[in-house]
């Protein structure tokens, strides 16, 4: 008996000991996690004239990615805690690793897309392990909020890095790149992990409900892609319609499931504890505005401001470095303010920031909207660390991987969402107030109604007078788009301060 307690506690100082090495490991592949939801925006027209891919295809290229990263995580965690967190992980660098290299050479848009969705679900199975193997790794409430931070930067800043990577690869190598980077990381990380990253399951052998996991699968990816679909045509289809009715149906047929089985898939009990709740919301919404937009702002970079890729990307390095910073100082602020404060005044600076970014005129200068992306940068990373910690410490440290993977969808879903809902309300604006332009075939102007990038180009084929009326047309649509969108993506956040004041209150 002395003889196996001695040999445990030998075990948990080497873990102790390299804990460190344990995060760096996962916070850099988190980061490559992070920088593939974003790291084709700005490589859209490139692939556009590569691969000559139709409007539909060139959105799945971009979008197939989260779509299965959302849709794949919560059996991804529960997978985790039944077989092993650690073998999840490792899985999860494979698939990543080989999924980058074959996206990399892809030779048609269809394959290109099957690629990003086989991304998807290594990023899925990274993501879903990753925050368990934190919250084992780190069991000191202190070192663990501090290893949260760094985590939530690295993931948040990623995202942010992508533009940037991507603009800095295409001036310089071919399209691939921006996929290939990704597998010597991958490899490093898959050798060392294998020795350093220590291995944890839920202790009690839980039963997989396969039927839960499908009903996931398929309730989340239908909504989504319903979502999705609406959003690129700007109007509501019967087939979308009916895919979306059923993706729900089976979402409420999951919750009911989830209930009434002794072993549930996802433990839904979590949600009795409204902290949890409030905090799951809470980064939903958060990087739901994050990552819409840094998509809105790369367009308008490029489109509007003339911007390279690069110039494009560079450009948003004050909201990837106020994202960390308030990241990584999140644990300092709340332990003077409390989490409750923190939480809700980062909401508060991250909804008002959106809503400065509404009221700004197009003669506003750089400066200004610096400032408010880096407010806007500042409170996602602050919500997303705080969040994240609250979330985790509502959990037994034996569903570590459940309570990861509501954590890790929020955030997936949330990128998601937020392009679908923000960006349908900016497409729809767009569409119904670009003016017609005398001299303009109605064929051109039904065309450029679909973006400002086709108005862009259609623009550029035009005499110097009609072309430039029509950008002009183009631009004030768009930035009527991005006022309604960044009025309502504010709004929300504000509702969810709102929440986060009335719910997060000292234990």
């Amino acid at each position: 008996m002395n003889d196996d307690a001695g040999a445990g506690s030998a075990l948990r100082n080497e873990v102790s000991q390299r804990r460190w090495l344990v995060l760096g490991i996962l916070c850099t592949t988190l980061l490559l996690v992070g920088m593939d939801l974003t790291i084709l925006h700005v490589a859209v027209p490139t692939l556009s004239q590569q691969l000559l891919p139709s409007a539909s295809q060139l959105l799945w290229m971009v979008d197939s990615y989260p779509l299965t990263v959302a849709a794949f995580l919560v059996t991804c965690g529960t997978l985790s805690d039944r077989i092993g967190r650690k073998k999840v992980l490792l899985g999860g660098f494979a698939v990543f690793g080989l999924a980058s290299a074959g996206a990399a050479f892809a030779t048609t848009p269809v394959v290109l897309i099957g690629f990003r969705a086989a991304l998807g679900f290594g990023a899925a199975m990274i993501a879903a392990a990753t925050v368990a193997i934190i919250r084992i790794t780190f069991p000191d409430a202190r070192e663990r909020a501090f290893a949260i931070g760094v985590w939530s930067a690295c993931h948040s800043a990623g995202a942010a890095i992508g533009p940037i990577a991507a603009g800095f690869l295409l001036e310089h190598f071919w399209w691939g790149s921006v996929f290939l980077i990704n597998v010597p990381v991958v490899l490093v990380a898959l050798v060392v992990g294998a020795v350093v990253v220590p291995e944890s399951k839920d202790e009690v052998r839980r039963r997989w409900d396969a039927l839960s996991a499908v009903m996931s699968v398929l309730g989340l990816g239908g909504l989504v892609y319903a979502l999705k679909q609406i959003g690129e045509h700007g109007s509501v289809s019967a087939p979308n319609l009916m895919i979306g009715v059923v993706a729900v149906a089976l979402l409420i047929a999951f919750v009911v499931r989830q209930r009434r089985i002794r072993e549930p898939l996802l433990d839904l009990s979590l949600f009795a504890d409204r902290k949890f709740s409030v905090a799951t919301g809470a980064i939903l919404a958060s990087f739901a505005g994050y990552i819409a937009l840094m998509f809105f702002a790369t367009q308008h970079f490029q489109l509007v401001s003339g911007y390279s890729p690069l110039l494009a990307g560079a450009a948003l390095l004050p909201m990837a470095a106020a994202n960390a910073v308030g990241a990584v100082l999140a644990p300092n602020v709340a332990a003077v303010l409390s989490d409750r404060v923190a939480i809700t005044l980062a909401l508060l600076v991250f909804g008002g920031s959106m809503l400065g970014l509404a009221l700004l005129g197009p003669g506003s200068g750089y400066g200004v909207v610096v400032a408010l992306l880096a407010g806007s940068g500042l409170g996602v990373g602050v919500v997303t660390t705080l969040g994240s910690d609250v979330i985790m410490s509502a959990a037994d440290p034996s569903r570590a991987g459940a309570a990861g993977a509501i954590q890790e969808t929020s955030f997936e879903l949330g990128s998601g969402l937020g392009i679908v809902v923000l960006g349908t309300t900016l497409s729809v604006i767009y569409r119904n107030t670009l003016e017609p332009v005398a001299g303009v075939a109605s064929a051109q102007h039904a065309e450029a109604q679909n973006s400002l990038g086709a108005a862009v180009q259609i623009a550029g084929g035009l005499d110097e007078q009609m072309g430039a009326a029509l950008r002009t047309a183009a631009v004030t649509a768009f930035g009527n788009g991005f006022s309604a969108a960044a009025v309502m993506g504010g709004a929300m956040l504000l509702v969810v301060a709102v929440a986060s004041w009335f719910v997060l209150r000292e234990r």
